[in-house]
């Protein structure tokens, strides 16, 4: 049975296309509904008996809704299997506390022997594993004819110090991402940094003494970086390293906020999302940060092609001719009816040429 058109792949080369050039989910959804508007009946009322466009007030609000409800639960579907299934690796992974899992049983001992491993159980509620490990390796081995059981302690999982780490990075960018200085960026000792797609800024910390612009000093070279402060004959330098990309250095400026830190403007040379600010800094997660583009950063050529991609795509799902194909088809009317055309007197058939995008250049 084939999947329905909103559950396959046929349409997504389209859509991504169209959502590449606007960047974020909001002017997408605008791109939407403003075709809908603008080449349909979807927003138009039906007035009287006599219309044939449009539809009853609130029936296209409701058929958005519908549709969003419809995904919205398979959505909650698929968070509630992802659940039950790290429910069940966490379930497999689950270690007993050493106290239950051990297994002793050996023969009594003389009364010079140490002590047994069940007697410091007893002793000692509280003993660790590494303590009850000692006990039994310290014992003197028996004969192989003497042992009645295995000793059986439970040692912690790699993968679940793995998952404890992941979880804390997690929280450490949702914590760098509630606060504007450091947005798509980190926070770290004595400065910050955020990002866009296309520029950076940062904030170094400077002491309460430090009132002046000429007090403080920036070398900005397109690799590195170095901020350095006078405080009357002392110097320090507050930040210094490579940059992990490059910036334009025309681009950047910077600017002093007096007793509190130098904000930096620094301009990416190219358009890239940084993973950290300096060469040998701990790196952030940039799949946990807001990757969507500003519609400031699409120029009026990347709006074009966005509008003629959009064009395309609504045409080819109306079995109509694309921008491609309507330009080519202008060219070959004005010699459809020439002096000497054999179909002179005929009508226009586009159906008689297969014209491929790549035909045309925009």
């Amino acid at each position: 049975m084939a999947s329905p058109p909103e559950m396959t792949e046929m349409y997504d080369n389209a859509l991504l296309g169209i959502l590449q050039h606007v960047g974020n989910i909001q002017d997408f959804l605008r791109v939407y509904f403003g075709f809908l508007y603008r080449k349909t009946d979807f927003y138009r009322l039906l007035s009287s008996p006599n219309d044939r466009m449009g539809f009853p007030p609130g029936v296209a609000e409701k058929m958005v809704h519908k549709t969003f409800k419809v995904f919205e639960k398979l959505a909650q579907h698929d968070r509630e299997r992802q659940l039950s299934e790290l429910q069940k690796r966490e379930e497999g992974r689950r270690v007993p506390p050493a106290a239950q899992e051990l297994e002793v049983v050996a023969e009594p001992q003389h009364e010079s022997e140490e002590p047994s491993v069940e007697a410091a159980l007893k002793d000692s509620s509280s003993l660790k594993v590494e303590e009850v490990l000692a006990a039994a390796t310290s014992r003197p081995e028996p004969d192989s004819g003497n042992r009645s059981g295995p000793v059986s302690v439970p040692v912690l999982q790699e993968d679940q110090a793995a998952a404890a780490c992941g979880t804390s990075e997690e929280q450490g960018q949702e914590k760098f991402q509630s606060n504007p200085d450091s947005y798509n960026g980190a926070q770290r000792e004595n400065y910050s940094w955020s990002q866009d797609y296309t520029d950076l800024e940062v904030r170094v910390l400077v002491p309460k003494t430090i009132i002046k612009g000429r007090q403080v000093s920036v070398q900005l070279q397109p690799s590195s970086i170095k901020v350095f402060v006078r405080d009357g004959a002392d110097e320090k330098t507050l930040m210094e390293g490579e940059f992990t990309h490059k910036i334009n250095t025309e681009n950047s400026v910077w600017s002093l906020e007096p007793g509190h830190c130098v904000v930096l403007s620094l301009n990416k040379a190219s358009e890239v999302w940084w993973n950290a600010l300096l060469k040998g800094e701990k790196e952030i997660d940039i799949n946990q940060i807001n990757r969507e583009r500003s519609m400031e950063t699409v120029d009026e050529e990347e709006h074009s092609v966005l509008d003629r991609l959009t064009f395309d795509y609504h045409q080819k799902m109306q079995g109509k001719a694309q921008s491609h194909e309507m330009k080519v088809h202008e060219m070959l009317k004005k010699g459809w009816d020439a002096e000497g055309s054999p179909f002179k007197g005929q009508q226009f058939d586009p159906s008689m040429f297969d014209i491929p995008p790549g035909a045309v250049q925009f």
